[in-house]
């Protein structure tokens, strides 16, 4: 208890620094626990989007649980198999982890042929067969369309039946027909007799799997007859029996989903231990497998991106640690020199880091319980919106990783007093009176070591690049390495540390250069800078890379927000793009595969004869389309600009005796011009001019440059197009295009039809497909041509609701068979889990590195000053006023502060020009296009500079404050002292 008492005390001395040192613990258990917190609940809400987008898309309810065994003809076996399933099933409930909202047995007999046992009733020469089914609960979902409800028990022998309205009319009967069931010779006879015909009760009830349609060849009878009479009692073969669960999925969490997996593994066992054929359906299953490779990258991810903030908090905990250490050396080294060994001393002051990891061990969880609040509501660096919060719960992996985050913390404290307790009193003394002339990083060329490793990995990461563009591959090909992100970081401390090892000798020389000029405020200042630049040295760094790291994450957050609603805008070509049915003679698809055989047929027989005469074949059919009116288009609520846009994939394009695919656009010019999106410096010259440039002649086209490099077209020249069942005509080629709205030149991206084989740089010389465009005039194509549907590209007016737009469309009588809503999937971008990771961390990882960072700057500063107490006395004493040591106070911070900001504004924007074009690779380079374009927005550098200066600000004050309070007799007893 004494122990723990004085080293209470010794904390006490040094309230301030252990204050300081708990609150870079408390940031790294919060930012270590929000990681699984957050993953957690970001997956949490993506797999309830999920199942519910999987109900809209797929019309079935995500919560189903449905199971199927085919029965074989042991009675015995199914008299105990069938019964442990129900027991099993019954439980669905409490083993899936989610509330039960109905639980349906069904069992079902073979089918039997069915004879007429009243020939005035039915006709006895239709071929009939049905089998027995019954439902359990069912009553409680049905309603009477006709007839009555049937009895629980048969009536003279015969079983009375419900049926559907479909099976009247599929076994030809009416109600109240008697019909026995043709079974084996010797067989005790079975009758069954329909009474009602019933429907649901409700059609939006889950209680029902199957359409009550589907029971077109069954009679449905009461389930506790039929399990006493032909389950147990064995009168006829039972052959299937079915179970159907359907639970909550909107109460579905992670910890839920491991219980349904592990609820199905041992349904699963269970069926195959007992039905040799079974089968079920679990449409949740599916969207579940996803998740663990989902789950697993995203904490990957997460990990990767607070990595740089990871360093930055354990190299504040090490300086915070080394300041302790150092104002206790003397004591270190006293309590060597009376016999405690090395280990006593770091036992000592590993207790104040257990007390202190204990407060933080407490206060961490909760506090990134509310990081992950902030990380959900960030929609871009430095951005929040007001969106549906983050179901947020503390579980034991975040306790895990928080325990994880303080031992790591503990060590980063424990190795100042390693090093300390490696010196005798008389070697401290030794030291103290000696100065570094320069730093470990600085020794050991940790500068170059770094930047070295960052340099090696941004080549490497470019040539994947080049691979995965020029050969078409996916980013899938080749694994996104999580080092992308940590990277940058280390190009940023070392490019800081490398700007350090050479600003002593800037500073000097701007010294020498102006010592005859220089005021003894700035003249003092820079020599202490020059002289003592090493002690400053972590705070320059600490600036530099929270600077430069907050750069680089404005940067690579607004770079990715930009470029994924580019991708989106070009991709889709227009705020929204639609293609509406077109009146035709077409015949339905249901015939279509039947007449193209006729044709085909009748082509063979006709093409010997037509060999012979040297008759050309008869063209194929061609559909005739009627055109819709486009002028409602135009006159839509909330859209401004509408245009038609013809795209034909598969074109052929003739070239002298050359020929090929192409896509063909059509267009009119003008609608075109001022509908369809594209980013600027894409093309050598505005979309516009190229707009201009065709529409002054019909026949003039543009090129992609593919096609130019094939073919060796030039403009002016001449080129034919057609399509299957359409003559070619010429086309004059007016200019060459790399980009195109909607269209994708990239190798392997599936836009356009025709393909360049052009030879890779790959190793196996693979040949790479390089789509092709053609944009011609819509009216030209449809004059000389065909006329043929083409898509209806529409501008929304700024705030223009989409929905308002589809309603108005429905509304005008249009049937809109393909619908993109470029809005609708930004807004849907935004909401992806990787796209919230990166806005969230970074946006994080800033506020607590500019955190981190003012605490370091104040406590660094302000320790400095206590330090130099008896020096800034005697310069008051020497007749400095007040005002001048203010200066050259601010002067020693323009010096160190400020050359640190403007470091950090260098590196920051260097290492975003280099880095954040690699962040391509995450997401698909062959169908990024619009290409990744690095963006810097002024408001960021702006917000950086605010918060910077505001820290300055408060520092100076503070150190102003702090200069003002000493007296010139206090400073001369302390240097008697």
């Amino acid at each position: 208890m004494a122990l723990f008492l004085m080293i209470l005390r010794k904390m006490m001395n040094n309230k301030w620094l252990e204050i300081s040192l708990l609150l870079g613990l408390v940031l790294s258990v919060a930012l270590a626990s929000s990681m699984p917190v957050y993953t957690n609940a970001i997956l949490q809400r993506l797999l309830v989007q999920e199942l519910r987008q999987l109900q809209l898309e797929g019309s079935q309810y995500p919560g189903i649980y449905w199971l199927s065994a085919q029965l074989g003809e042991d009675a015995e076996k199914k008299k105990i198999s069938l019964p442990e399933t129900d027991a099993l099933m019954r439980e669905a409930g409490e083993r899936f982890g989610l509330p039960l909202q109905t639980y349906v047995r069904e069992r079902s007999t073979q089918r039997y042929g069915l004879l007429p046992a009243q020939s005035n009733k039915a006709d006895p020469n239709k071929q009939r067969s049905a089998d027995l089914t019954a439902l359990d609960g069912m009553e409680e979902h049905i309603r009477l369309v006709d007839g009555r409800m049937p009895a629980k028990e048969p009536v003279d022998g015969v079983y009375e039946a419900l049926v559907v309205g479909e099976a009247l009319t599929e076994l030809s009967m009416v109600l109240d027909s008697v019909f026995a069931l043709r079974l084996q010779p010797g067989s005790e006879p079975v009758y069954v007799k329909p009474v009602g015909v019933f429907d649901r009760s409700d059609y939006a009830d889950l209680y029902w799997y199957n359409i009550p349609s589907s029971y077109k060849n069954s009679f449905l009878i009461d389930f506790g007859l039929f399990e006493r009479d032909f389950t147990m009692g064995g009168k006829l073969n039972v052959q299937a029996g079915y179970w159907y669960a359907a639970l909550d999925y909107t109460r579905m969490t992670l910890a839920s989903a491991s219980d349904f997996e592990r609820a199905d593994r041992a349904i699963q066992e269970h069926m195959d231990a007992r039905y040799e054929t079974h089968n079920k359906n679990a449409p949740a299953m599916q969207t579940l497998a996803a998740y663990h490779a989902k789950e697993k990258s995203l904490r990957t991810m997460l990990w990767s991106l607070n990595v740089p903030v990871m360093l930055m908090l354990g190299f504040y905990l090490y300086m915070v640690a080394a300041l302790i250490t150092d104002r206790q050396k003397t004591e270190i080294a006293v309590l060597r020199s009376r016999g405690a060994s090395r280990l006593q001393i770091i036992l000592s002051y590993a207790a104040e880091g257990l007390i202190l990891g204990a407060c933080a061990l407490l206060l961490g969880p909760y506090a990134g319980v509310w990081l992950t609040k902030m990380l959900g509501a960030s929609s871009g660096f430095l951005e929040f919106v007001q969106r549906a919060k983050l179901e947020v719960n503390l579980n034991g992996d975040a306790y895990v990783y928080a325990l994880a985050a303080v031992g790591v913390s503990l060590i980063m404290t424990l190795i100042p007093v390693f090093l300390a307790t490696r010196l005798s009193i008389t070697q401290h003394k030794q030291q103290s009176a000696r100065k570094d002339t320069s730093s470990f990083w600085h020794r050991f060329g940790l500068d170059a070591i770094l930047i070295g490793m960052a340099l090696y990995g941004l080549y490497n990461y470019r040539t994947r690049m080049k691979d995965l563009l020029s050969l078409g591959l996916s980013s899938n090909d080749l694994r996104v390495d999580p080092l992308l992100f940590l990277i940058p970081a280390l190009f940023i401390l070392g490019t800081g540390l490398l700007v350090l090892r050479i600003y002593p000798w800037l500073i000097t020389l701007i010294y020498r250069a102006g010592r005859r000029w220089w005021p003894p405020s700035l003249y003092a200042a820079m020599l202490q800078v020059s002289r003592s630049i090493v002690q400053y040295q972590i705070l320059m760094v600490f600036l530099i890379v929270t600077i430069a790291t907050g750069l680089f994450g404005a940067s690579a957050t607004r770079t990715i927000n930009a470029n994924t609603a580019d991708k989106i805008r070009y991709a889709a070509g227009a705020d929204i793009t639609m293609q509406i049915r077109w009146e035709n003679d077409a015949p339905p698809v249901i015939l279509y595969s039947e007449l193209q055989e006729e044709q085909e047929q009748e082509q063979e027989a006709v093409q010997p004869q037509a060999a012979e005469d040297d008759a050309p074949p008869e063209p194929p059919r061609r559909t005739q389309y009627t055109e819709p009116s486009f002028l409602p288009f135009t006159q839509l609520p909330g859209v401004e600009s509408a245009a038609k846009v013809f795209v034909r994939p598969g074109a052929d394009l003739i070239k002298g005796k050359t020929s090929g695919s192409v896509q063909l656009m059509g267009i009119d010019t003008k609608a075109f011009g001022e509908t369809a999106w594209m980013r600027n410096g894409l093309l050598d010259h505005h979309i516009r001019d190229y707009l201009n440039l065709i529409a002054s002649r019909p026949s003039a086209v543009l090129i992609s440059r593919s096609i130019a490099e094939e073919y060796g077209v030039k403009a002016g020249e001449t080129v034919s197009i057609g399509w299957k069942g359409v003559e070619a005509i010429p086309f004059t080629v007016y200019g060459i295009i790399d980009y195109w709205p909607s269209w994708n030149p990239n190798p392997g991206s599936g836009s356009g039809s025709g393909a360049v084989e052009e030879k890779a740089g790959g190793p196996d010389g693979a040949k790479v497909s390089r789509p092709k465009l053609i944009v011609g005039h819509l009216s030209y194509i449809q004059n000389n041509l065909a006329l043929e549907p083409y898509e209806v590209w529409l501008k929304l007016k700024e705030g223009a609701s989409s929905q308002g737009v589809y309603a108005a469309v429905k509304e005008q009588g249009f049937q809109i068979e393909e619908l993109r809503d470029a809005k609708q999937e930004q807004i849907k971008a935004v909401k992806e889990p990787f796209q919230l990771a990166i806005n969230g961390v970074m946006t994080l990882g800033f506020l607590i590195s500019v955190c981190i960072c003012f605490f370091g700057f104040l406590l660094y500063w302000v320790l400095s000053l206590h330090a130099r107490t008896l020096q800034y006395g005697i310069f008051r004493a020497m007749g400095i006023s007040l005002p001048q040591l203010i200066g050259m106070l601010a002067a020693e911070q323009v010096l160190i502060s400020g050359a640190a900001i403007a470091i950090g504004m260098g590196t920051g924007s260097l290492t975003s020009r280099l880095f954040v074009p690699l962040f391509e690779m995450s997401f698909d380079p062959k169908t990024q296009v619009p290409p990744f374009q690095v963006l810097f927005d002024p408001r960021d550098e702006t917000r950086l500079y605010v918060i910077v200066g505001f820290m300055m600000l408060i520092g100076l004050s503070i150190l102003a404050y702090i200069v003002s309070r000493i007296r010139i007799h206090q400073a001369v007893k302390l240097g008697e002292d």
